[in-house]
Order: C-alpha cells, then structure tokens, then sequence
C-alpha cells in the first residue's frame, strides 16, 4: 500500500484522538509492531503558525515515530496552506486535514465536519494545500453531517481532483457522534467512489476479526483503529498477523501487559518530564488495567499518582493482592477461572450493510474536548 510516494509496511493506521495519541503513545504502538502509519492529535493551523507552544508539542516527533503525519483543522485556505508548509519543514511524512471532527467549537469556525457541507469550497482549500507543499496530503471525513446529508461519496472524488492522496472515513454522520454503529455500506461507497486513491475505513474497529470484516466487506484499502488501540496496544500486531498469515494471535500475558504499561510512562516521562508525565499518564494507565482482571484498588491509586514511585507503589500492592487469585499464586501466573476477564474477541452481531457491534463496548475516552 501507498500514499503518494511513501511505502507502508502494513495498511493499519492509528486514528488520531485528541489528548492521547501524543509521541509517547505513538511510540508505545510502534514498538509492538504492526503499525504502518501514525497521525498526530488535530492540531489548529492558525495556532501551528502562531508558534503556539501546544501546538509545537502536538507535533513534536522523533526519527522512531516514523512515517508520521500530521493533522491540521481549520478552515481558512491561507492559513491551512501556510501550516501544510510548516509541518512539511518539520518533517511530517503526509498532511492529515481534519473534516470530521464533530466537536462544535471546530465545527463552529468551520472547519471538521462543517467542510464537507461545502465541497466546492473545501476542494479549493485542499487544492491550494497541494500545491503548496511536495508530500501528500490526505483527508480525514465522516460520512456526512446527518443521514439526509451524506456527502461523503462525492466530497472523496472531488478531492482526488484536487490532489488529496488518500482518504479517511469514519463510517458515522456527524449527527451520530459515535452512537449507534458504523456503517460499513457508507464506507463502501466511499471506496467505489474514488479512481486510484486508497481508502482507510474507520469506526468500531476493536478486535482483529473486525478489522478484517471491514477491509472484506467494504473493499477499503487499510484501517484506522482508534479507541481499540487502547483497550489493545497490541491489535495493530495482531491484525496484521491476522491479514498477512491467517492465524489469530493469543492475547498478550499479564506481565507483557505490565512491561508495554511501564513503557508507556517511562516515554510520558522522557518527552513530558517526571510530574507532568506521571500526571498525564493517570488517564492512560486504567485502559491497561481493564484487561488485567479486577483491579479497583489499582484504578483508584493509579489516578492519584504523582511519580514514578507512586506508580510501582501501586503495582507491587496489587500484584501482591492479585497473586492469592493466580495459579500457584504467582501474581505473574493467569487468573484463576472465577476471576478471569471477559474476553476481548467479542462475538459480532451482522445486519444488512451495517458494521458489526461488539457485545463488550469500549467507552469514547475523556479528553480535552467534549465529544470525538
């Protein structure tokens, strides 16, 4: 797979979500494996321009973050031009423009979602990104604003005409948010639509099987996995073994789970420092803990950490209350059966041209803005 003239190793892409998908997180990922491509957090393309010292943060990478791209939202074609320029200059693989956000302080300004109820408009904006910069440029969209607006189809051929080197689709409306489920026919029209460039479907996409549902059924050319990242550092190695041998790979271990958690605060603490690190990585550490069986006390002492300290004060205490519970009472050992978790790979329910549901939902993460 390609997007203009970079080389994926594997089509699975990790969907960029506000307040989480930083360098640390991306880096997380990287190193298990299976990742062909990573996109920044959305980033303001007047805040980018400014220098603001957020935005420089959001784009902040390192040579192992590589092929990386970088998302940029608004709506002002000059400003969004100048800001492709500037993430080129740093070094960004593609430019990722955001059209569908939902959130309406980006909708607001006209930019998410609100762009592709302008196509003509944002085929000009896009254009102009083109030409201003020698990497691809892609787009990230929803399928419409709301059933009776589904825009996606035509948006996706327009901006081919006008350069954009992939597309990404989010197989809800804007109206839906994430309620309900992704609709795997919309995705499918999506990919129809267009003459030669890929298309990345998105949404719900939680397990292995699912990924593989998505690419047979709609015809796309990769998936973009968000909140399954979380629930499941690993899927992006798993799928990929999945689509390239057949063979579902077994579940990572507790103390892999417990190595890849201790990982991912020592990079929040190398890029971020030790305070600020630790406190970040309190909204992280509870989606590692969902998979290690019943973990309250370490949930709630996890939240409160501060340092390094307080993380392994908490790990060692519920390693120690979690070892009665464990075969030979090794607290590294599996879970005795009245205390294992569910399983991840949920059974899928199938209807007529909408993407299957898993019985296990995974929640929309709490972040900085109030709805992804």
């Amino acid at each position: 797979m390609r997007i203009g003239p970079v080389q994926l190793d594997s089509p699975l892409f990790l969907s960029p979500l506000a307040g989480y998908t930083n360098l640390p997180m991306r880096l997380t990922l990287r190193e298990l494996g299976g990742l062909g491509w990573a996109t920044t957090d959305l980033v303001n393309a007047r805040s980018l321009i400014e220098r603001n010292a957020k935005a420089l943060q959001l784009i902040r990478s390192a040579p192992a973050d590589r092929p990386m791209a970088i998302q940029l939202f608004g709506s002002d074609p000059a400003e969004m031009r100048d800001a492709a320029m500037i993430c080129e200059q740093a070094g960004a693989a593609s430019i990722d423009i955001n059209m569908g956000c939902p959130v309406p302080k980006v909708v607001k300004v006209g930019g998410g979602s609100a762009m592709m109820t302008e196509l003509g408009k944002t085929a000009q904006l896009a254009r102009g990104m083109v030409g201003a910069v020698k990497i691809p440029v892609t787009a990230k969209m929803r399928l419409g604003w709301d059933d009776a607006n589904i825009t996606a189809p035509d948006l996706a051929r327009v901006l081919e005409d006008a350069g954009i080197a992939a597309i990404f689709v989010h197989g809800r409306t804007r109206a839906q948010a994430f309620s309900g489920t992704v609709s795997l026919v919309g995705i499918r029209a999506v990919a129809q639509a267009v003459k030669s460039i890929p298309v990345i479907g998105n949404g719900d996409v939680t397990t292995p099987e699912s990924a593989l549902m998505m690419i047979r059924e709609t015809g796309c050319a990769g998936v973009s996995i968000g909140r399954g990242a979380f629930y499941d550092p690993w899927i992006f190695k798993r799928t990929a073994h999945l689509l390239r041998t057949g063979e579902l790979l077994p579940e990572p271990s507790f103390p892999e789970r417990v190595r890849v958690m201790s990982r991912h605060l020592d990079l929040m603490v190398e890029v971020f420092g030790d305070e600020l690190g630790c406190r970040m990585f309190r909204k992280m550490a509870p989606w590692y803990a969902r998979r290690f069986g019943p973990s309250k006390d370490f949930k709630q002492r996890i939240v409160k950490m501060n340092t390094r300290a307080d993380f392994h004060a908490a790990l060692e205490a519920y390693r120690a209350w979690r070892a009665p519970f464990c075969e030979n009472g090794n607290p590294d050992a599996g879970l005795l059966p009245r205390f294992r978790p569910a399983p991840l790979v949920a059974s899928f329910m199938r209807s007529a041209g909408e993407a299957a549901s898993p019985d296990e939902s995974i929640p929309v993460p709490k972040g900085p803005i109030d709805f992804w």
